[in-house]
């Protein structure tokens, strides 16, 4: 019992924790859940609710915590130890998990629960979970036979195993690679900030001259601002042919496996293609559901791209006789167009949004609406000394939950922002369990001379990681697994990107945008510019987005069969309709498109565009009413955000709108619809 997994904890004990603790814990802790399994599967009394439904739902808590740490470490935190033992757990972990979903005594009880749902007098919530845990076992082989059962556990245990090695080999790629910099000259056009950060980086490696990776706060600033073309070319090829080199991590074989094998696993539960599969459960329901509306906003949105690309390239061709605008002109020649259209510089913005005055901000903003009060504390373990921690109490006092923020790129975190939890929210014995919420992002890091100062686009992704982390930290609902963010995949979405609205709003930004010298709020004339500028390049933005959407459902909608295909034709094939630069050769999207082939967006990334559509709409409520008026921030917090997956999304949404979702708010915030 000295493994300080096994033993019993409230907050994760970071600082006890070895590489060689995980994979002990992680087998004695599949053996308590099994145990925990089989004495409901072989209960003899009748299957009810509360012994069946509600005892399964409380299975696996140890696991879930072990695993819960041992997987954001391997996001945030990892190395070659904890990689490898990701390798040898991955297995594990899906064999546990069908032996639980093909356990035929187990599922039997189960089915014979949720055959009488209708004489059970249950709550919303209760009929949810039964719902929920049956459709879990239908839907993943439990009415399979016996050899069936065995082919879709070989093609899980594969599954895992493949999409672990796609997210090594795109971290092995992006850490491969850095651009020194030796001639000054090079650095033409880049701000201060960026010089600073990129000498610091070569210092800490022992270089001479200015270092640039792909982490985003060292390759945007240089794709955005650096005057050599040569070098953002290069920079920006490095970028596109993560996963796609002649190299040990090359992607292209694990792309096409996982598509093949994810088909041969639907094909066997009886649906017609992955995308079938996984819609099946979500609000859109089906592919052709996804697929209108991807193409229903492409049709509006092109136009709108198409004219506001050609804008770019005459403007390109204008300012330094640029004759075919490439992918490493797009975001130089914007930011350019947009400094001369609206006035406004990111560089401008960037000294009032200080990092810590911005979370500032966004705490002070859920105060307003939510009643959230956050402190920070020194009193519980980290994995790294960058991540703060906050206790999270109510108006009353009350506790509301613990949140973890860890901020900056390093070694081994890969690229990106996303939220997690260590502990989801439950009423258990009459306790109220309280949860614990992780974001984790990769800002600007402080200089010696310069705090941490975020873009505006930074700014954006923290009020975006903070959505989702309200929706775990507000979560108030009877079972875990209904907890939080455990909604449908394109509802997810709502909380994190209607936060993202309070960016562009004077009243939320005089509460937190002071410039870090003086002091002073921002002034108007920049909100003005920044409102203003919102919807700039919106149709070129939508376009991308609805590109990696379609891309995504032409991997998993069973286009795959034949098997001449390459990846990178494949991709080109699917981008055709979307298409805006010259395509580059040796770059490939798909073989670093960890959303869809690592997380958990496979035939779901559509669910970006479909929550603008919801948060668009619910946006324009706040507006109505006023963006901090009480009534309807209890009435989101009381009919989305503490609901977590207890009912279908579309009821909670029309309980906190009155309405269905109208397109036409997102058409008309992005421009495309006057």
């Amino acid at each position: 019992m000295n493994n300080p997994l096994l033993q019993n904890f409230d907050t994760p004990p970071f600082t006890k924790i070895k590489e060689e603790h995980y994979k002990t814990a992680i087998k004695e802790a599949i053996i308590i859940a099994k145990n925990e399994i089989n004495k409901i599967a072989n209960d003899t009394s009748t299957p009810t609710f509360e012994n069946t439904t509600v005892s399964l739902d409380n299975t696996g808590e140890k696991l879930d915590r072990i695993t819960s740490i041992f997987f954001n470490l391997n996001s945030a935190e990892t190395n070659e130890e904890i990689q490898a033992i990701a390798k040898d757990i991955s297995p594990w972990l899906s064999e546990f998990k069908n032996d639980m979903i093909l356990n035929t005594l187990l599922f039997k009880r189960v089915k014979a629960v949720y055959d009488q749902k209708n004489t059970l007098q249950l709550t919303p919530e209760q009929a949810m979970l039964l719902e929920k845990q049956y459709k879990g076992f239908s839907r993943n082989g439990a009415n399979l036979g016996n050899d069936e059962k065995t082919e879709l556990r070989k093609l899980d245990t594969e599954l895992a195993k493949l999409s672990l090695q796609f997210g090594e080999n795109v971290l092995a790629d992006a850490n491969s690679f850095e651009l020194l910099i030796t001639d000054k000259n090079d650095l033409d056009g880049l701000p201060e900030s960026a010089k600073e950060a990129a000498e610091l980086l070569a210092q800490q490696k022992e270089k001479e001259g200015w270092l640039f990776t792909l982490d985003y706060p060292s390759y945007i600033p240089f794709m955005t601002y650096a005057k050599n073309r040569e070098l953002r070319k290069k920079l920006s090829i490095a970028m596109g042919k993560k996963g796609f080199q002649n190299n040990k991590n090359n992607n292209e074989q694990i792309v096409l496996d996982i598509v093949s094998l994810r088909n041969k696993r639907a094909l066997l539960l009886g649906y017609n293609s992955h995308a079938h599969f996984v819609l099946e459960d979500r609000m859109a329901e089906t592919p052709e559901t996804v697929l209108s509306f991807l193409n229903d906003l492409l049709e509006k949105a092109k136009p709108a791209a198409e004219r506001e690309f050609k804008n770019l390239e005459e403007y390109a061709k204008k300012l330094d006789n640029i004759d075919q605008l490439q992918k490493w002109d797009g975001a130089y020649y914007s930011e350019k167009l947009k400094k001369e259209l609206f006035n406004l510089d990111q560089e401008l913005l960037k000294p009032y949004f200080k990092l810590e005055n911005v979370i500032e901000g966004v705490f002070e903003i859920s105060n307003r609406l939510f009643d959230l009060q956050f402190e920070e504390i020194d009193t519980i373990d980290t994995y790294h000394k960058d991540v703060k921690t906050y206790s999270v109490t109510n108006s009353k006092g009350d506790f509301v939950s613990y949140f973890y923020a860890d901020f900056h790129p390093r070694p081994g975190k890969r690229n990106g922002a996303w939220m997690t939890s260590y502990k989801s929210q439950q009423i258990k014995n009459d306790v109220n369990d309280r949860p614990q919420v992780s974001i984790v992002c990769n800002f600007t890091k402080p200089t010696e001379t310069k705090p941490s100062l975020l873009t505006f686009n930074e700014v954006t992704t923290l009020f975006h990681e903070f959505g989702h982390a309200l929706h775990g930290m507000l979560a108030n609902t009877t079972y875990k697994s209904l907890s939080g963010t455990s909604v449908s995949w394109d509802f997810v979405e709502l909380p994190s990107q209607v936060l993202e609205n309070w960016c562009y709003e004077k009243e939320a930004l005089e509460l937190f945008a002071k410039h870090y010298e003086t002091g002073e709020t921002i002034p108007m004339e920049y909100v003005t510019k920044i409102k203003e500028s919102a919807s700039f390049h919106e149709g070129m933005q939508t376009m991308r987005q609805i590109s990696f959407g379609l891309l995504d459902m032409s991997w998993h909608s069973g286009n795959t069969n034949n098997q001449k295909i390459t990846v990178k034709n494949f991709e080109t094939e699917a981008f055709k309709n979307t298409k805006l630069y010259p395509d580059v050769a040796n770059n490939c999207m798909s073989t670093a498109f960890s959303h869809i082939f690592q997380g958990g967006y496979s035939a779901g990334y559509y669910s970006y565009k479909w929550a603008e559509v919801l948060d668009a709409d619910a946006f324009e409520y706040f507006k109505e009413k006023g963006i901090f008026d009480k009534q309807t921030a209890s009435s989101f917090k009381e009919n989305i955000l503490s609901k977590g997956g207890t009912e279908k999304p579309m009821e909670l949404y029309k309980r906190f709108r009155g309405q269905k979702p109208k397109p036409e708010a997102l058409l008309k915030r992005a421009g495309l619809i006057s």
